[in-house]
């Protein structure tokens, strides 16, 4: 995949811009400036067409022109600058050397553009009067003249390209200079990025907890806030990684170091046991093994967001009948009493293999670590789950630590084989569910209880 230049896309396109933009003002400064000296010189034109049309005078014999005096001052003869004809009534009154080309006049003053043959551009006017008469009219009809007047218009074409020149070497001059100084503004304007870049360098597997720092640049905020997130992301993956190898290693090197220690002993020091006896005893402690294993599977699942919830309407009554019913053989075999205080079936929207695991665990826990002939309470509401197990051996601080992975209270572990994961996995199931997970003790009687709502 070819790679691009994001400073140097950046300076050709400023300089782009920069040129249409620059052309496009010249071109309009261009227009209105053409525009604004094409009228001034037809203003010009008018007026000494009009100052020569002011010399036509009605006389007696006809009409004549004043030629002396300011006349030949206005209108010296040929110069090679001017050139006119005055036609009035078809007669031809007066005209200079060379006549300017026809054209027709019209009852408005008319201009154009115009030329000698072999001779220089004009700017022409076509102007229709009626002459002034200096004694007593005429009977008959008035006479209409009709001038024709025209002026090189060299000198307006000179100042036209000079202004064109300017405006172009202008536009040249200043895409030169932004050339020249984009690049040193878009290094300048993309400094936040080599510094993201080296603060990027500096975060990886061996730094948990590296953010970058907050931008200033206001593009960039959401972008660092985002990455940040990411990264926030995955060191909970990498902790929630290392704290279920750590955990899982824990726990395999005790039940690794139980199973060596007991095939040891029966090699060096066979007791005689029966060998069906020694297996079963292998064979719990492989369930063992593998019931935290898939333990821990499920919680870190849970907690990572990979097994969602699907929620849909469960009885939580016959819900807590299931798992009472399936631990009916542990409760019996340690003489344990279970006391269900009688509810009514009321449905909530909850995920079922979620609440199942909750509820498992609690009761689960219950039984491993109530003393042997003791009563649990199991209590169902509209509100909330129960489970409740006497626990001589727990203090209020020992709350805290409730939901801890791989703690649990030593002294009364009389149920071998757990590893402290149950609390963890209720509490992270009742999380995932967005329900509440809350214990209590009340005179040496442990309450867990799940708020539904």
């Amino acid at each position: 995949m070819k790679s691009f230049s994001l400073r140097l896309r950046l300076t050709l396109l400023l300089a782009l811009a920069t040129l249409v933009a620059l052309g496009l003002a010249a071109w309009v400064v261009d227009w209105r400036a053409d525009a604004e000296m094409q009228q001034r010189f037809d203003s010009a034109l008018l007026a000494r067409a009009q100052a020569f049309a002011a010399l036509t005078r009605v006389q007696a014999r006809g009409v004549e022109m004043t030629t002396g005096g300011a006349a030949a001052n206005v209108f010296p003869g040929d110069t090679g600058t001017s050139w006119y004809q005055l036609d009035c009534n078809g007669a031809t009154v007066a005209r200079s050397t060379q006549a300017p080309p026809p054209m027709a006049a019209g009852p408005a003053p008319r201009f154009t553009d115009a030329s000698l043959r072999g001779g220089p551009a004009l700017r022409e006017l076509a102007l229709r009067f009626a002459p002034a008469s200096d004694g007593p009219a005429r009977a008959g009809p008035r006479p209409s003249c009709e001038l024709r007047y025209a002026l090189a218009r060299g000198p307006l074409d000179e100042i036209l390209d000079t202004l064109d020149l300017i405006l172009l070497g202008s536009i040249l001059g200043a895409c030169l200079i932004v050339l020249a100084l984009t690049p040193w503004l878009v290094r300048r304007g993309l400094r936040p990025l080599a510094v993201l870049d080296a603060a990027m360098a500096r975060i990886g597997p061996d730094s948990p907890g590296g953010r970058l720092p907050r931008a200033d640049t206001r593009e960039l905020a959401p972008v660092v806030a985002r990455f940040n997130e990411v990264l926030a992301r995955m060191d909970e993956g990498l902790a929630r990684e290392r704290q279920f190898a750590a955990g899982l290693a824990h726990e395999l090197r005790t039940r690794l170091a139980e199973l060596h220690t007991l095939i040891d002993v029966e090699q060096r020091y066979p007791s005689g046991r029966d060998p069906r006896a020694l297996l079963d005893e292998i064979g719990k402690i492989g369930g063992e093994l593998e019931a935290t294993v898939a333990a821990l599977l499920q919680l870190t699942r849970i907690e990572s967001g990979v097994q969602s919830t699907q929620r849909e309407r469960v009885d939580p009554a016959a819900l807590l009948t299931r798992v009472i019913v399936r631990h009916e053989q542990a409760l019996h075999a340690r003489g344990l009493h279970l006391d269900r205080e009688p509810q009514a079936s009321t449905c909530i929207q909850a995920d079922p293999a979620l609440l199942e695991i909750i509820l498992d665990n609690l009761l689960g826990n219950a039984v491993a670590y109530a003393p042997a002939g003791s009563a649990i309470g199991a209590r169902c509401t509209s509100a909330y789950l129960e489970i409740s197990n006497v626990a001589p051996h727990l203090r209020d601080a020992d709350l805290a630590r409730f939901g801890q992975r791989f703690w649990r209270k030593g002294a009364d572990a009389d149920g071998a084989g757990h590893a402290g994961l149950g609390l963890a996995l209720a509490s992270a199931a009742a999380r995932a569910l967005g329900m509440r997970l809350e214990f209590a003790l009340d005179s040496e009687t442990l309450r867990a209880r799940l708020l539904l709502a």
